[in-house]
């Protein structure tokens, strides 16, 4: 079929038919798409949508385009279960989620992404760890699995290689945004990761790619249907961004606090409501829990029982990290740290929160280009939450920076970011939604 006839169809708002969305993506493949007509093709999806028997046929010839996983024939037991989230700022979660499911029963064969924009990335955080490999051999992987039932690893180029070079070409073309694109993208790598069911976090708010409610909903609704119609079954917690999650923003710090969260060292409760809302859905989808009710209880048992973070230095030490992380993770440490302080008496009323990552960006803990170095020892430590009452001078936060100067100016972003009033803000959910 001919590229032009193809994008000529959407540009006129007429569905592709299921042969012509696998052209499309054996073109990209192959080649015999150019970028420029992947381009255009991409932008008319952008402007004229994709109806749900189109998306579910673009997500599973990208599905298709490269290896699919099967775990059974790898000698993996269990439920196969994953969550993904959309992104934000101080995001941890799944360095505390995939433990706390494996010691409940769960295989979770975690595909995650390094940071985009002003979102930190999973695996950028433990890359932090020494030794921690991202991007292990099969056989290594496969060995970590078997050993702590949950692996958190960069998806192989062999797995919807069509996703990664449409993704290359929306990246610079203004089609970052398409829904079924964005659909399209993440469940392709879901499907090829053989997953038996799956849990999406759709972030919404100031510090999200999804700032609007209704456009959270749009997407969560599209993964779900587009998830079920290619037969992964689905669920969708629609959850608050508006906000630093937990106590920090940047690699090796937010692997420090999941550290503290998994040992019960300290505990941020937005970050635990979440966790558990996140493990207790899982759970049920995964066939592990009859209810939601008893899925957050057996999670909350894992967790505060020790369970979990046994999994998860099981997981490191499998995966070249240090034999035991929870006692000595040998994290890297910045040699600036500046406390920033109110600027007068009040309350914490809001977070500029994209601000805030964008701070820890610009100090080194996440890239400006694809190519750039990551400075895992920089970011935002000792964040206080919305709601907060300070007094003047008292500390908003701490900075940990490479350079006085670096330091210097994080202190003045950071001030105009945060938001102080005389009286505190109506407190928000942070599980906002399920689908």
């Amino acid at each position: 079929m001919l590229p032009a006839e193809i994008i000529r169809t959407k540009r006129d708002r007429a569905a592709l038919s299921g042969p012509q969305v696998d052209a499309f993506v054996r073109g990209l493949v192959d080649g015999s798409w150019t970028e420029g007509q992947a381009a255009a093709l991409a932008m008319a999806i952008l402007l004229n949508g994709m109806d749900r028997t189109e998306a579910v046929a673009l997500t599973r010839a990208m599905t298709h385009s490269g290896s699919v996983l099967r775990w059974d024939d790898a000698g993996i037991a269990g439920p196969v279960v994953d969550k993904h989230s959309t992104g934000g700022v101080g995001d941890k979660v799944s360095l505390v989620l995939a433990p706390i499911v494996a010691a409940c029963g769960g295989v979770v064969p975690m595909l995650s992404g390094r940071g985009l924009g002003h979102t930190g990335g999973t695996l950028d955080k433990l890359a932090a760890i020494p030794g921690y490999q991202t991007d292990p051999p099969r056989a290594q992987l496969l060995s970590a699995l078997r050993s702590a039932g949950c692996t958190i690893v960069g998806a192989s180029a062999d797995l919807a290689p069509a996703d990664r070079r449409l993704y290359a070409i929306r990246d610079v073309t203004a089609t970052v945004e398409s829904v079924p694109l964005i659909t399209a993208s993440i469940l392709s790598k879901k499907l090829a990761a053989g997953l038996g069911s799956l849990v999406m976090d759709v972030k919404t708010g100031n510090g999200a790619f999804m700032v609007s409610l209704d456009d959270a909903r749009t997407l969560a609704r599209s993964l779900v249907d587009v998830a079920v119609g290619a037969g992964l079954p689905c669920r969708a917690l629609i959850t608050a961004m508006d906000q630093v999650l937990g106590t920090t923003a940047g690699n090796a710090l937010e692997v420090r606090e999941s550290i503290a969260f998994l040992t019960g060292a300290a505990q941020d409760a937005r970050l635990r409501t979440l966790t558990l809302a996140l493990a207790a859905q899982m759970l049920q989808g995964a066939g592990l829990a009859a209810s939601l009710a008893e899925g957050e209880a057996r999670a909350a048992a894992a967790l505060d029982g020790g369970r979990a973070a046994e999994h998860f230095a099981r997981m490191v030490a499998a995966l070249g990290g240090p034999a035991d992380v929870l006692a000595e993770a040998g994290l890297p440490v910045a040699p600036v740290v500046r406390a920033v302080p109110a600027p007068r008496d009040g309350c914490i009323a809001a977070m500029d929160t994209r601000a805030l990552g964008l701070v820890v960006v610009a100090l080194g803990g996440g890239r400006a280009r694809a190519g750039d170095a990551i400075d895992p020892r920089v970011g935002l430590d000792a964040v206080r939450p919305v709601g907060t009452p300070v007094r003047a001078g008292e500390p908003l936060l701490l900075v940990h920076a490479a350079s006085d100067a670096a330091a210097q100016a994080a202190l003045a972003a950071v001030q105009a970011a945060i938001t102080i009033a005389d009286g505190a803000p109506s407190p928000k959910p942070v599980v906002i939604e399920t689908l």
